[in-house]
């Protein structure tokens, strides 16, 4: 079972960047498809980039370019580095494994996974 806390988010003002960090207390993100979804208030949680076994990664289309998915297996920890934030980037900020260990991704939505950390908040102010 994977256990998962969030660190980093804040506010920024538009242009500026932020990291977000997630550390697996149990288990490890190696073997499992990782991600970083994002629920703003009155939306759905939505998918922002997930990252596979192998280091293949995928984006939304609204932050292609500008965030980048990371994983350090040594530190069991999953990385959002977000630059040229937008205050359309504002929302909560969830990272996630999924429910089951595997080496490929199999879907871009949040229902494939099943272990969440706690959630962080991003302001982008314009």
């Amino acid at each position: 079972q994977v256990q998962l806390v969030q660190s980093g988010g804040g506010s920024v003002q538009a242009g500026g960047s932020l990291r977000l960090s997630c550390a697996a207390s149990r288990g490890t993100v190696s073997n499992y498809c990782m991600g970083w979804f994002r629920q703003a208030p009155g939306k759905e949680r939505e998918a922002v980039a997930i990252i596979d076994s192998y280091g293949g990664t995928t984006y939304a289309d609204s932050v292609k370019g500008r965030f980048t998915i990371s994983q350090d297996n040594a530190s069991r920890t999953l990385y959002l580095q977000m630059n040229s934030l937008k205050p359309e980037d504002t929302a909560m900020y969830y990272c996630a494994a999924d429910r089951t260990p595997r080496m490929l991704c199999v879907g871009f939505v949040s229902s494939y996974f099943g272990y969440w950390g706690q959630g962080t908040q991003v302001t982008v102010s314009s």
